[in-house]
């Protein structure tokens, strides 16, 4: 399956070695030193650019094996996007499609279906995230409206209200949830409405308990407007569910994903 393809793509597949793991195989562009020592006289390589590395599952989460630099992921998908940005231990980064492979593989092999790519980013990602509040940015959206809402949230004295909220992305949107309900019970925008995605252009931190969390923020249409935006501000509540890895997501995922009419 992944022979043919450029260095990067990737499938994960439940392990059936280790139970309870997942399985990561990744093409690279080429052989690892050792392979190509080994292969000094000469013969096919091709077999050799498919590589295969194993994702444990702890209590801490989930985290390449036998990686120690490697840091621990919230989820799957959160160790999926963050690799898409950074190699980190990999060989290289890896390579989230731009469109579905479902639609070049025979339906006659649904279980590798299955296992593809984009089959795993369509479960969706979600986390914890401060909530800074919204601000209304008119027709404004881009890197400008994220920076112009921040600015406006960072002068506002006494500062915004924050609280924790569940940070849900998936076919449907994005569906924010105050587990608290200091702010308000569940917030949902839909996929259609959600337009612009991105960190903080001064790459400004929220300060909260006393530490500096980069912020983000995404632009979505006002229910009942066409015209008018509010971009909506979050902070990274974990760090091992960075601000990059959310915009990454739904960047490339939800907003870069072709919609199917």
């Amino acid at each position: 399956m992944l022979k043919d393809k450029e260095p990067g793509s990737f499938v994960v597949r439940d392990s059936h070695s280790f139970r309870g793991a997942y399985g990561l195989a990744l093409k690279v562009a080429t052989p690892p030193p050792s392979v190509l020592q080994l292969n000094k006289k000469g013969g096919d390589l091709a077999s050799e650019l498919v590589r295969h590395f194993l994702i444990e599952c702890t209590p801490k989460g989930v985290r390449l094996k036998g990686c120690p630099n490697e840091p621990y992921f919230g989820s799957l998908t959160a160790l999926v996007c963050q690799h898409s940005i950074t190699a980190l231990a990999l060989p290289c980064k890896l390579l989230i499609p731009h469109r579905d492979p479902l639609e070049e593989i025979s339906e006659s092999s649904p279980q590798t279906a299955a296992n593809s790519a984009a089959e795993l980013l369509k479960q969706g990602a979600a986390c914890n995230v401060w909530y800074l509040g919204s601000v209304d940015t008119e027709s404004l959206t881009g890197h400008q409206a994220v920076q112009k809402a921040l600015s406006l949230a960072l002068a506002q004295q006494p500062p915004p209200l924050s609280t924790v909220v569940h940070f849900k992305v998936s076919s449907q949107g994005i569906t924010l949830t105050d587990n608290q309900r200091k702010l308000f019970f569940r917030k949902h925008y839909p996929v259609s409405t959600v337009i612009f995605c991105a960190l903080d252009p001064q790459g400004r931190k929220w300060v909260a308990d006393g530490v500096g969390s980069r912020a983000f923020g995404f632009v979505a249409r006002k229910q009942g407007s066409t015209s008018d935006n509010e971009c909506h501000l979050f902070a990274e509540h974990d760090p091992e569910q960075p601000a990059s890895a959310i915009v990454n997501f739904v960047s490339k995922v939800m907003i870069g994903s072709p919609k199917k009419m």
